[in-house]
């Protein structure tokens, strides 16, 4: 397995076009000039799978062997997946119902499996806290929670250790306290938590 250096990583993203400025709103609602447009990456098996070989070697450096990969959906499918293929272990994710993740689709998560949650991009960590809630219900062993980036610089509490591959802190803010610079760009929303069934 590889390692890759932040640099590296960002460089995937760089080489697709997937750094995006202007003025966002992202799916925890924060308001950013930046945006990691990550599917425009996923979208390349072979970047994809450099990601997830250096992930599955992070995850395995830093808490040994698991035996599943749990997602949250959608944005962490593609990740979790190709994560969990490289650490040899099912891959299987979580869905909204109701506003609350839970597993649907036959999925099961047997009691004590040691279980790595695998993300795409964390912000504020809301989304990986409602992921690992749900695992933790069926008495799963968490091992940590995953991500290709950690756009919080590490600030992000998702109630379990955060291992990341690119950790940078991209500014967010509440609707109600933009800077005046960002207030001026029209907004883009390029969230999916937001759309609708």
């Amino acid at each position: 397995m590889h390692e890759m250096t932040q640099d590296q990583v960002l460089d995937e993203f760089r080489a697709c076009g997937a750094i995006l400025e202007g003025h966002f709103v992202l799916s925890s609602g924060l308001h950013s000039p930046m945006f990691l447009q990550k599917n425009l990456v996923f979208m390349h098996p072979e970047r994809t799978e450099r990601l997830a070989k250096a992930l599955a070697a992070k995850i395995l450096a830093e808490v040994g062997p698991v035996d599943l990969v749990v997602s949250p959906a959608v944005g962490g499918i593609i990740p979790g997946y190709e994560t969990a293929r490289a650490l040899g272990v099912p891959s299987i994710y979580v869905e909204r119902a109701e506003g609350e993740f839970v597993l649907r689709r036959g999925f099961q998560i047997p009691e004590g499996a040691k279980v790595v949650m695998v993300e795409d991009i964390v912000t504020t960590g809301l989304s990986s806290r409602e992921c690992l809630a749900c695992i933790a219900k069926y008495g799963a062993e968490i091992k940590a929670g995953a991500c290709v980036v950690d756009r919080s610089g590490g600030t992000a509490d998702i109630g379990a250790p955060l291992l990341s591959l690119a950790e940078l802190k991209i500014p967010a803010f509440p609707a109600d306290q933009l800077p005046p610079e960002l207030a001026a760009v029209p907004v883009t929303d390029p969230g999916s938590r937001r759309l609708k069934a």
